[in-house]
């Protein structure tokens, strides 16, 4: 059974900082793009960043470029968010995916909240 798991969501101050983790477990993910999209409240899913599990290549959106890192363990077969400098608006339920080689979002972890308070 494939599984993914999100941590480390909270609540924090704006300027600070929260790691996401998503523990991936059921297969073998090295052939996929895990990515990480949130979602905020009365707002549509947006993609956040990805990364190629093989070759570590990343790719952010423009709002959180500079800000955030992703990365992945590839030992502890987990994907990771490290989010500095958070603002207010990056307060969303974040999830980590799976994207296939066709494009589609394969698999969802079940989201972990962030909140950044002003």
């Amino acid at each position: 059974q494939v599984q993914l798991v999100e941590s480390g969501g909270g609540l924090v101050q704006a300027g600070g900082s929260l790691r996401l983790s998503c523990a991936a477990s059921g297969r073998t993910f090295s052939h996929y793009t895990m990515a990480w999209l949130r979602e905020a409240p009365g707002k549509e899913r947006e993609f956040v960043a990805n990364i190629r599990w093989l070759s570590g290549n990343a790719v952010y959106a423009n709002s959180v470029k500079g800000r955030f890192t992703i990365s992945r363990d590839n030992a502890k077969n987990t994907l990771i968010l490290q989010m500095n400098s958070l603002k207010p608006e990056d307060t969303a339920v974040y999830y980590c995916a799976a994207q296939g080689v066709t494009g589609r979002y394969e698999y969802w972890g079940q989201g972990t909240q962030v909140t950044v308070s002003s």
